[in-house]
Protein backbone atom coordinates (compact mmCIF):
# COMPACT_ATOMS: atom_id res chain seq x y z
CA UNK A 1 0.00 0.00 0.00
CA UNK A 2 1.28 3.50 -0.67
CA UNK A 3 1.06 6.44 1.29
CA UNK A 4 1.83 9.81 0.69
CA UNK A 5 5.46 9.79 0.50
CA UNK A 6 5.91 6.82 -2.01
CA UNK A 7 4.46 6.29 -5.45
CA UNK A 8 3.88 3.17 -6.64
CA UNK A 9 6.16 3.89 -9.38
CA UNK A 10 8.57 3.99 -7.40
CA UNK A 11 8.11 0.95 -5.16
CA UNK A 12 8.23 -0.53 -8.81
CA UNK A 13 11.38 1.26 -10.00
CA UNK A 14 13.29 -0.29 -6.70
CA UNK A 15 12.56 -3.70 -7.75
CA UNK A 16 13.37 -3.78 -11.13
CA UNK A 17 17.36 -2.18 -10.02
CA UNK A 18 17.39 -4.70 -7.32
CA UNK A 19 17.35 -7.82 -9.67
CA UNK A 20 19.91 -7.27 -12.29
CA UNK A 21 22.50 -6.88 -9.10
CA UNK A 22 22.06 -10.41 -8.22
CA UNK A 23 21.96 -11.88 -11.68
CA UNK A 24 25.31 -9.86 -11.57
CA UNK A 25 26.46 -11.55 -8.64
CA UNK A 26 25.29 -15.19 -10.16
CA UNK A 27 26.99 -14.53 -13.63
CA UNK A 28 30.72 -13.86 -11.69
CA UNK A 29 29.73 -16.59 -9.85
CA UNK A 30 29.56 -19.06 -12.73
CA UNK A 31 32.29 -17.08 -14.88
CA UNK A 32 34.88 -17.39 -11.99
CA UNK A 33 33.93 -20.84 -11.26
CA UNK A 34 34.14 -21.80 -15.18
CA UNK A 35 37.93 -19.94 -15.34
CA UNK A 36 38.75 -21.71 -11.95
CA UNK A 37 37.91 -25.28 -13.88
CA UNK A 38 39.37 -24.82 -17.20
CA UNK A 39 42.73 -23.77 -15.20
CA UNK A 40 42.52 -26.92 -13.20
CA UNK A 41 41.69 -29.34 -16.47
CA UNK A 42 44.77 -27.55 -18.48
CA UNK A 43 46.80 -28.16 -15.13
CA UNK A 44 46.26 -31.63 -14.40
CA UNK A 45 46.53 -32.46 -18.83
CA UNK A 46 49.75 -30.64 -18.73
CA UNK A 47 50.95 -32.55 -16.01
CA UNK A 48 49.85 -35.93 -17.21
CA UNK A 49 51.41 -35.49 -20.60
CA UNK A 50 54.87 -34.33 -19.16
CA UNK A 51 54.61 -37.68 -17.02
CA UNK A 52 53.92 -39.54 -20.34
CA UNK A 53 57.02 -37.98 -21.70
CA UNK A 54 59.03 -39.02 -18.64
CA UNK A 55 58.03 -42.45 -19.28
CA UNK A 56 58.85 -42.79 -22.67
CA UNK A 57 62.25 -41.33 -21.74
CA UNK A 58 63.16 -43.48 -18.74
CA UNK A 59 61.07 -47.13 -18.86
CA UNK A 60 60.90 -48.35 -15.82
CA UNK A 61 61.04 -52.11 -16.41
CA UNK A 62 62.90 -52.11 -19.78
CA UNK A 63 62.55 -56.10 -19.85
CA UNK A 64 59.11 -56.10 -19.37
CA UNK A 65 57.78 -58.87 -21.83
CA UNK A 66 58.25 -62.39 -22.61
CA UNK A 67 62.01 -63.16 -21.38
CA UNK A 68 64.62 -64.51 -23.58
CA UNK A 69 64.76 -67.76 -21.96
CA UNK A 70 60.76 -68.57 -22.99
CA UNK A 71 61.55 -68.06 -26.50
CA UNK A 72 64.61 -70.43 -26.45
CA UNK A 73 62.08 -72.87 -25.31
CA UNK A 74 59.49 -72.47 -28.35
CA UNK A 75 61.89 -73.09 -31.12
Amino acid sequence: MTNSLESSESNAKDQETAQPAGWLKVGAVAAGSALAGGLLAAWWYRRTLSRLRLAEEDPQNPDFGIPSENIAEED
